[in-house]
């Protein structure tokens, strides 16, 4: 009996080490299988992260006699990930491309809508090297001039070069040289980019600009519905039922309020000075007619439409949408615009800084992220 009980525990112990053996094989096993899963969730992340691209809405200040006379502004919508294959025809972006700049614009050969490349859209050159820090005259219209040679052909010879009173070619680049911008920042996905560019491609592309109710903001506003559906819509205050810039940016920093994983960013993009006086500020409708000499006629011809004017510039037509200190893009920092930001610091500002009212019934909302971080010249071309 002795015998078969050491016999029975060296049994024991030799079969010891195997056990062991089996469990570190399997600890090490599912070692293997958490980091394989760390990388995969790793993968994704950063997958997710180059899928996202930026994109921003564009509100640029009023200038000029049209400016003053309408000085609601333009519109325009900024892609970094679809680029122009021709001012009419869009595609997706190579390495290295800076993206394009879709707007609406009347008089552009029969198109209802143009893309430019964002560095000509605003300083009229192809390299960013290229821009003048001031400018003249004479160097506006030769760098207009020669990139019209070299790439606007396309729309014909009838798309005339601009006056006082009638639009043209001039509008689509340099148009930094003209105003200062705010671009609205927001983040798209693949599918969303992809979808507008077959959109427009397929579309008739035909112009019925109307400036009352088929101006640049109702384009803006299209276009940014097909991001953020039913959105965008007309507005009877303060707008009396038309599109203007300021509201369609207005809309989307409300969005923003209850969405903040667009990860909103407002930047300042600075006017080139010296070819013209330095730009207004957007109005709304109500607000430009509460604020200019065309208030004084409507009061002589019905003081009472006057007075509903006023009250509702008063109540309504005044929110503010450019935080007091954004962070100011130039040539030399333009590529901040596509630049990426951490999500966790993308998430504070906007009802700090940026005061849009709440629509009648709506709930404040955590807020989205707003990173804040000339001589005169005679004569011009006709804009929005």
């Amino acid at each position: 009996m002795p015998h078969d009980e050491t016999k029975a525990a060296g049994k024991s112990q030799a079969s010891r080490p195997i056990i062991w053996k089996i469990a570190l094989s399997a600890m090490r096993a599912a070692g293997r299988r958490l980091l394989a899963l760390g990388l995969l969730v790793a993968g994704c992340l950063l997958g997710c992260v180059h899928c996202r691209a930026q994109a921003a809405l564009l509100m640029e200040e009023p200038y000029g006699f049209f400016g003053a006379v309408n000085p609601t502004g333009h519109n325009a919508v900024y892609f970094e990930r679809i680029c122009a294959a021709t001012p009419v025809k869009l595609r997706r972006c190579r390495p290295g491309e800076l993206g394009a700049v879709i707007a609406r614009y009347q008089g552009m050969g029969g198109y209802d809508w143009v893309a430019i490349p964002l560095v000509p859209y605003l300083y009229a050159t192809e390299n960013l090297s290229g821009v003048p820090r001031r400018v003249d005259r004479e160097l506006v219209w030769h760098l207009r001039d020669r990139y019209h040679e070299e790439h606007l052909l396309a729309l014909g010879a009838k798309v005339p070069r601009g006056s006082l009173l009638r639009g043209g070619w001039t509008e689509l680049i340099g148009v930094s040289y003209e105003r200062t911008i705010y671009a609205y920042r927001f983040e798209t996905t693949e599918a969303q980019d992809d979808a507008l560019i077959e959109r427009l491609n397929n579309e008739p592309n035909r112009s019925h600009f109307h400036m009352l109710f088929n101006n640049c903001a109702d384009f803006a506003r299209v276009v940014m519905n097909g991001y953020f559906p039913h959105t965008f819509r007309r507005s009877i205050f303060p707008d009396a039922g038309m599109t203007t810039p300021k509201q369609t940016v207005y809309k989307l920093v409300r969005y923003a309020r209850k969405h903040p994983d667009i990860h909103l960013t407002v930047y300042k993009i600075e006017q080139v000075p010296g070819y013209r006086r330095h730009s207004g500020s957007n109005k709304s409708i109500s607000e430009s007619l509460a604020t200019t000499g065309y208030a004084v006629p409507i009061a002589v011809l019905n003081p009472y439409l006057a007075g509903g004017i006023f009250v509702d510039y008063a109540i309504r037509g005044r929110f503010h949408l450019v935080p007091k200190n954004p962070e100011t893009l130039r040539a030399a920092n333009l590529n901040e615009l596509i630049a990426h930001p951490p999500a966790v610091q993308e998430t504070e500002r906007v009802a700090a800084q940026v005061q849009a009212p709440l629509e009648d019934g709506e709930e404040a909302a955590k807020p989205a992220a707003v990173t804040a971080n000339g001589a005169p010249i005679e004569g011009g071309e006709a804009h929005e």
